[in-house]
């Protein structure tokens, strides 16, 4: 498909069909990417005789690895929807100009970020929660995973622009490269060169080195709509502030959940030790297999709902919102069941120790009772961005884990007397209640948006 067709199939192509044609690739974009942590994960459970010590330690990575995800969609998720507005107005001089703008920030943060994080990673481990046994995993993680943190935040942050052109394939292909990069070198590092936990971080960090390379290479080619170019890589504040704007409710999701693992692993070592973190290790792997290809639904909608925004194309906006809410209500529905269904089969994925897989599989029972719910939650508060609305976005990424679950784990256990149980509990009760004020929130101020604009 060229540029043009791109452009005519986001005013002219049935909606369902449409959205396939960009959430699927997504979606499968959105998985393949899991494998980045998840094989990292299921490799380094298995280690012999180590094993569940390496998963904990590199599980309190988990902050500081959603904190150089949070940079890197402040400008992604900031700036895709406002080109691709541009681009449905006609203006894709502006939509390049917001493409380089975000590229010169991307690597502004990268060059900062590790810096600051290589030097503080032996404290932050230590303040959330590594103990003397699991701590020398973490640091050596860590440490090597911080120095590749420039590709992670090319590969995250440009991403975006190459799907809200409508290239979802050849976004997919970005995170199928490096990820079968990364399946295939971790074992050999991890193992035959027994480097351990090192060895996996050294893998993770070549196959995004090979992803970051790919996305340039694209955005610099012919096949390109928008074109990355260095006329435009010099910061305009008229240009970035708008995408900083926008993305920042993304950066808030991603950061704070940089302080709720802080929050679950602090709370979770106090009242249940080792063992309890690990199994939140494993459990916010197998969330991550609900919320990424939720994700990836939302930003194949997104191109679709920014460009008609732009373009003054009302019923196709509400089409394509309305599309991505059903799809997405329904994925997350089905996921709740099976896992709930069968707790052991994905607690077993990542070890092989018997007492960390039956406290895990108890424990994910409860996490995951409202995850059904999550599907109105993202969709309505992805939706909001899609429509350039910055900040009912930012409050609504707030709710769920600043105002509602992270207090919840604290509280909840002064008044429940399994301590364990209370902090896990704490999620599913955020997870409907922010689904609940979310959609009203959404529903209510939907047709005031299109009309004002």
């Amino acid at each position: 498909m060229n540029s043009k067709s791109n452009t005519q199939a986001m005013e002219t192509e049935k909606i369902p069909r449409l959205l396939a044609q960009l959430a699927i690739p997504a979606i499968v974009a959105q998985i393949i990417n899991l494998l980045y942590n998840i094989v990292d994960r299921i490799y380094i459970g298995h280690i012999s005789g180590v094993g569940a010590a390496a998963l904990t330690g590199v599980g309190l990575f988990t902050p500081i690895l959603m904190l150089i995800n949070a940079f890197a969609m402040l400008a992604g998720s900031g700036g895709a929807p406002r080109a691709a507005i541009s681009m449905g107005k006609k203006d894709n001089k502006t939509a390049e100009k917001i493409l380089g703008n975000c590229f010169s920030l991307l690597v502004l943060m990268a060059i900062t970020l590790t810096v600051i994080f290589f030097i503080l990673a032996p404290k932050l481990l230590i303040l959330f929660g590594a103990s003397a046994k699991t701590l020398p995993y973490a640091v050596a993680y860590a440490r090597i995973y911080i120095l590749g943190s420039i590709f992670v935040l090319i590969v995250l942050g440009m991403n975006p622009f190459i799907t809200t052109q409508g290239f979802a394939k050849i976004s997919m292909l970005t995170t199928i490269i490096g990820a079968v990069i990364n399946i295939i070198l971790d074992p050999i590092f991890i193992f035959v060169f027994n480097l351990g936990v090192k060895g996996a971080a050294i893998a993770t960090v070549l196959s995004q080195a090979v992803g970051a390379i790919w996305i340039l290479r694209f955005l610099s080619g012919k096949k390109t709509i928008l074109h990355l170019k260095k006329e435009n890589f010099k910061l305009e504040k008229e240009i970035i502030l708008p995408c900083l704007a926008l993305g920042i409710s993304t950066f808030v999701m991603l950061s704070t959940e940089s302080i709720l693992s802080i929050s679950f692993t602090s709370s979770l070592s106090r009242y249940g030790g080792d063992i309890a973190v690990g199994a939140m290790t494993i459990i916010t792997s197998i969330s991550q297999l609900a919320t990424l290809p939720l994700q990836g639904i939302c930003q194949g909608g997104q191109p679709i709902m920014s460009y008609n925004f732009g373009a003054g194309n009302k019923g196709r906006v509400k089409k394509a919102f309305f599309t991505q809410f059903k799809v997405c209500t329904i994925f997350t529905t089905l996921f709740c069941i099976i896992v709930i269904s069968f707790p052991r089969l994905f607690a077993g994925i990542f070890s092989n120790n018997t007492e960390l897989i039956t406290y895990t599989a108890w424990a994910l029972r409860i996490y995951m009772a409202g995850i059904f719910s999550l599907g109105f939650q993202v969709c309505c508060q992805q939706s909001f961005m899609a429509l350039g609305q910055a900040k009912v976005s930012l409050l609504l990424a707030c709710l769920r884990k600043l105002i509602l679950l992270i207090p919840l784990i604290f509280i909840l256990p002064l008044f429940i007397q399994n301590k364990v149980f209370a902090v896990f509990l704490a999620e599913p009760i955020s997870d409907i209640l922010a689904a609940i004020i979310t959609t009203i929130t959404f529903l209510s101020r939907f047709n005031k948006i299109l009309d004002k604009e």
